[in-house]
């Protein structure tokens, strides 16, 4: 019998619900069941031939546990190796390479020495930092939030140079992003599943939480085309098997507002019945697919497209023995 796991924290509808799905779809010789760990001992065999990961940012524990079950053949959704390593001002670098709009983006060193660290440990940075270049690149009014995590959090608003002193001042040890505002017309949140099932949801983050998807304008072909095209672009490059896209629509262009969300909202409270039904059917659709091709002893994992070039390269130009 071949199992499906899902590991997760404090949400209650979308488990029960991707469980129970799973279960209805699948057939015999597969099951879904909450992922329970009871030891963790290092090239222990894999007892779960997919897992979805939806608490490992959270708990390190976690984290450390699912790469060692990948390691013995789990397919672990989303990909834990590629997960610890991403963050958002690579992934707006990352972008740009592939044509797809981003805002405008500088990294800050944290306000506060990290840990352990002192002054002699940032020798290389020239301080002050040419604050004037960053300011002209990224304008203001702009938005700093932090370059790593995901959720509204720790995100400011500034409008000029006082109120950026004043407000980085209050971010601690945190390494943040300063980024050009864009003043949209539309937002889109866009789930994609398997770098190629996308579901795209009319968003309005003006609105209190409860309202957020209760957006009342819907694209237009050419636009729904565009924003297909970055989704679909931006997680195959990643490597994300299950993910969310945040668009701003400025002057029709759809810019890339956030997209390293590989644990996205789900609650059936959150998003509403018609999106929770959608990402409850192919996500479960999706991991039954993964479990059927699954094999132990073997990678089993999701490689985006820019870490697989990389690979490739590296083959190619190891000399011949």
């Amino acid at each position: 019998m071949k199992k499906i796991g899902i590991l997760f924290g404090q949400e209650n509808t979308f488990p029960q619900a991707f469980t129970d799905r799973v279960n209805r779809l699948c057939g015999p010789g597969l099951c879904a069941e909450f992922v329970m760990i009871d030891q963790a001992l290092q090239g222990q065999p894999g007892e779960y031939a997919v897992i979805v990961d939806r608490i490992s940012h959270d708990v390190p524990f976690y984290r450390a546990w699912l790469k060692n079950a990948a390691l013995t053949g789990t397919a672990v959704i989303n990909n834990p190796f590629w997960w610890s390593a991403d963050e958002k001002f690579f992934n707006n670098a990352l972008a740009l390479s592939l044509d797809i709009p981003v805002p405008k983006t500088a990294l800050l060193p944290s306000f506060e020495l990290p840990p352990d660290t002192s002054g002699r440990s940032f020798r290389n940075l020239r301080y002050p930092m040419n604050w004037d270049a960053i300011f002209a690149f990224t304008g203001f009014p702009a938005y700093m939030k932090p370059y790593a995590g995901g959720g509204w959090k720790d995100v400011y608003r500034v409008t000029d140079k006082e109120d950026f002193f004043a407000k980085h001042a209050q971010t601690g040890q945190e390494t943040m992003m300063l980024q050009e505002e864009i003043l949209f017309e539309e937002y889109y949140r866009c789930y994609c599943i398997g770098g190629q099932h996308l579901h795209i949801m009319p968003y309005e983050p003006r609105n209190p939480p409860a309202e957020r998807y209760k957006a009342d304008f819907r694209p237009g072909p050419a636009l729904q085309a565009a924003m297909e095209h970055s989704i679909l672009t931006l997680n195959r490059a990643l490597g994300y098997d299950f993910n969310t896209v945040e668009l701003a629509v400025r002057n029709g262009i759809p810019y890339a507002i956030d997209f390293c969300n590989p644990a996205p909202d789900a609650d059936a409270a959150s998003v509403g019945e018609e999106n929770f039904e959608w990402v409850v059917d192919t996500l479960a659709r999706y991991a039954i697919e993964r479990a059927q091709a699954q094999r132990f002893g073997r990678d089993n994992l999701t490689w985006g497209a820019f870490v697989s070039k990389g690979a490739k390269r590296r083959r190619a130009s190891s000399p011949r023995k």
